[in-house]
């Protein structure tokens, strides 16, 4: 019943690490570049969310709303600002350092307005638990609503890039900006949608994440953020089916190695189990190799 019980919450964690990751292979995707303050977003949310439900007492599902669309105006402003004026001219090392700022700026940001001190998240799910097998073993409604969101926001994401109109357009400029421009399309305005749902999503995942986890500090989003991104690797980044992969497989084996192996080497057995899958396919499990043309 142990292995039952790490696998439902390995899936759990891994739902979260999928969410994130997929706002990572979204903008890589379409933008190619890597946007590492996607992981202080997350950490936005959190608070916008706090600041909602525990300061201002407003409802569970409007806070969730709230954050969402903090994050939402939030992930455009820094696209407009920080990365547009770079994506044409300046080097991929440019645009990674200008993340790795933007990075910085948010986590002592919110070090201005909330302090240093971890805040006790108070979880904004309501769903009971689900008690199976005679009660030998629990679900929590948390594990329950991310495991259901994720499976959700996959198929809705899904569907929405290749079934709607601003979807295609995503695909046309992820394939080749000049003649997607060509062809009448906004491609600024596609990639700040882009940043848009990636952050929107980020927002939820924040929100899931510190339900599960209840604590809320400004570094909150640093590790999930960087194991996301791990799990976008590992799925193949660009991806969508494979960030879900990715999420769901890391959130499994960091939860068994800390079941059954060590705490303390889980992080390390990770990143372990990152470097051989790109020794053997370094596209990532679901990534497809890019031929140069030269």
């Amino acid at each position: 019943m142990s292995f039952l019980s790490y696998l439902i919450n390995g899936i759990s964690l891994g739902s979260v690490y999928a969410i994130i990751a997929l706002g990572y292979t979204m903008v890589y995707g379409i933008a190619r570049m890597l946007n590492f303050a996607h992981g202080d977003v997350i950490m936005v949310g959190g608070y916008a969310a706090f600041t909602c439900s525990m300061t201002l007492g407003i409802s569970p599902v409007l806070s969730i709303l709230a954050a969402v669309v903090v994050c939402t105006l939030l992930g455009v402003v820094i696209e407009t600002i920080a990365y547009r004026p770079l994506l044409e001219a300046a080097s991929p090392l440019a645009v990674l350092i200008t993340a790795i700022g933007v990075s910085y700026f948010l986590q002592n940001a919110v070090l201005l307005i909330f302090g240093s001190n971890p805040k006790s998240f108070q979880s904004l799910i309501s769903i009971p638990d689900l008690k199976l097998a005679d009660g030998a073993l629990n679900i929590s409604g948390e594990t329950i609503v991310t495991i259901i969101s994720c499976i959700v926001i996959m198929v809705v994401l899904t569907l929405f890039v290749n079934k709607t109109k601003m979807g295609q357009a995503m695909l046309a400029v992820s394939e080749d900006k000049g003649a997607a421009q060509l062809s009448g399309i906004n491609v600024n305005g596609t990639i700040a949608l882009t940043f848009a749902i990636g952050s929107g999503l980020a927002a939820i995942a924040g929100v899931l994440l510190c339900s599960s986890y209840p604590s809320l500090s400004p570094y909150t989003g640093a590790m999930p953020g960087i194991k996301a991104f791990v799990a976008a690797v590992f799925g193949g980044i660009g991806s969508i089916p494979g960030a879900f992969l990715g999420g769901i497989l890391l959130g499994v084996i960091e939860i068994m190695a800390k079941g059954y192996i060590s705490t303390q080497l889980s992080d390390a057995i990770v990143f372990g189990v990152l470097i051989i899958v790109l020794l053997v396919k370094p596209s990532g499990l679901l990534g497809k190799k890019i031929q140069e043309k030269v």
